[in-house]
């Protein structure tokens, strides 16, 4: 395995690791729709790893971080 699929596998593991940490809050509608796309993302990064397309796979899975990040700082958990 190369250091790069490492690095993107790590990634999406520690995105797992965050949407578990945010599965007890309640959510707005919007708020669950910006869940429901940061899990989006984070499977698509899963896909284009599978077809080793590293940076799309890069981009998709820090583009969920941030869509995810977006909702830790709403709920106080920056």
């Amino acid at each position: 395995m190369t250091e790069i699929e490492i690095r993107i596998y790590k990634d999406i593991e520690k995105f797992s690791q965050s949407i578990k940490e945010l599965s007890t809050d309640s959510f707005t509608d919007k708020e669950k729709k910006v869940v429901e796309l940061s899990g989006m993302y984070a499977s698509d990064a899963a896909s284009f790893l599978s077809k080793k397309d590293y940076y799309t796979a890069f981009a998709s899975i820090s583009y969920a971080h941030g869509l995810l990040d977006s909702i830790r700082i709403l709920h106080g958990r920056d």
